[in-house]
């Protein structure tokens, strides 16, 4: 992971130099504002931290009663049986698209990730690799929703009554989902269906659970999502913002929970999203083939490790695994504690103004990824080297589109920080 590291930092020094703001004032060339540094130590510091507190174990009482772990050797041959998935420590390079996966597992909220990039360049490969990392959460068991046992914004309609008629829901311990979107998935198989025979001879409301049900309290992935329908890209985006999803079917209604993390990628060169729908991202990491000769053969032999030998490929790359997955249980368990200073809100929306961002969610989803970060390096407090790492993602996809522009709309934003920010 310290190579991964070092290896973003090197591009980053290499963008940095390009920039004419820096070129132009020699006053941000000291240490304490360099762009290298900045990026340097926020990224070196981010995955080396120790592990300072554990997560926090959930009491259930009165609502629900916990099943006791008999079945965990289901589980591990489950988990056996499965197919083997490239371990996300073992990726080489693509630091700013792995950071950005790791913020928005420790805080959902700060709306997904849309991944650009040539094709060929572990695209798809990295997001699935995020399986393995992803924590466990409580859920009623047998639901088709994913319900939380405690609280009653992710609760299915049929748990909210239960819980309020004050029965006990058997809960069960499971790994956070991940579901895929294939590219020609019917809006009904996305959304789901009311079985219409049967509520015309039983009378009752049959809902056929879609995807968006089974992606609750999970992550929805959509490869080449600029391929998508549009139509379907709203449902999707409505949902993820709203966090219920409303099946409307000859005169019934049905709605139900689905808060997920939404993820896509595509490649640009097979048509750009709208506006619109690209400002209902979270976060945007732009990705690149690897140049570099040594790197580019590392990754092959890596690959070929992998497909010679899944078991003992994945056998080797355990306790890195491990060390990660306790430093997003610990982040996301401090995530509540983080503290962003007034002075670094009001800069960040001044970047955002002077920018000419439309709308509020740059400004929302810049302080949720700031503290995120903050998070991961095991820290309370949003330093400006945090929001400096994550504020080209979070705003270069909602800058105007000039097409005479040739400087990369990432390099605007770092420009404008440092402007505001000196």
């Amino acid at each position: 992971m310290g190579a991964l590291l070092g290896s973003y930092s090197t591009s980053v020094a290499v963008l940095a130099s390009r920039l004419p703001f820096a070129s132009r004032h020699s006053k941000f060339s000291s240490p304490s504002v360099s762009y290298t540094s900045v990026y340097a130590r926020s990224f070196h510091s981010a995955f080396g931290v120790p592990v300072k507190n554990a997560r926090p174990h959930l009491h259930i009482s009165n609502v629900a009663t916990e099943i006791s772990s008999t079945d965990q050797a289901e589980k591990l041959a489950r988990k056996e049986s499965q197919r083997p998935v490239y371990p996300f420590s073992a990726i080489v390079g693509q630091d700013e698209m792995k950071l950005c996966l790791l913020l928005n597992v420790i805080d959902p909220k700060i709306g997904g990730v849309m991944i650009m990039g040539d094709r060929g360049t572990g695209k798809s490969t990295t997001v699935r690799s995020l399986v393995d990392l992803l924590p466990e959460i409580k859920v009623v068991a047998s639901d088709p929703f994913n319900s939380d046992p405690e609280d009653p914004e992710s609760m299915g309609i049929e748990v909210r009554e239960s819980v309020m008629r004050g029965e006990k829901l058997p809960v069960v311990t499971t790994k956070i989902n991940m579901v895929d979107l294939p590219l020609g998935a019917t809006e009904d198989r996305v959304c789901g269906t009311i079985d219409i025979e049967k509520a015309l001879t039983e009378g009752v409301k049959a809902f056929e659970p879609g995807l968006l049900a089974k992606a609750n309290r999970g992550i929805l992935y959509v490869d080449e999502v600029n391929l998508l329908d549009d139509h379907l890209v709203d449902v999707l985006l409505d949902s993820a913002a709203s966090g219920w999803n409303t099946v409307e079917r000859e005169g019934i209604s049905i709605s139900h929970p689905a808060r997920f993390i939404l993820i896509g990628s595509g490649n640009p060169e097979e048509g750009e999203l709208r506006p619109q729908l690209l400002d209902r991202f979270g976060m945007h990491a732009q990705v690149g083939t690897v140049r570099d000769a040594e790197l580019r053969v590392k990754i092959v032999e890596e690959r070929a490790r992998f497909d010679s030998n899944p078991k003992e490929f994945r056998d080797s790359y355990t306790a890195e695994q491990e060390k990660l997955q306790n430093q997003i249980d610990a982040a996301r368990s401090s995530l509540s504690s983080v503290q962003l200073d007034h002075d670094l809100r009001i800069k960040i929306s001044k970047v955002c103004a002077e920018l000419n961002v439309d709308g509020l969610r740059g400004d929302i989803v810049t302080n949720r990824a700031a503290k995120a970060l903050a998070a991961l390096k095991g820290r309370d407090k949003v330093t400006s080297e945090d929001i400096a790492t994550v504020i080209p993602n979070c705003l270069r996809h909602r800058l105007r589109k000039d097409p005479l522009e040739s400087i990369d709309s990432g390099l605007l934003v770092i420009e404008k920080f440092y402007e505001v920010f000196s």
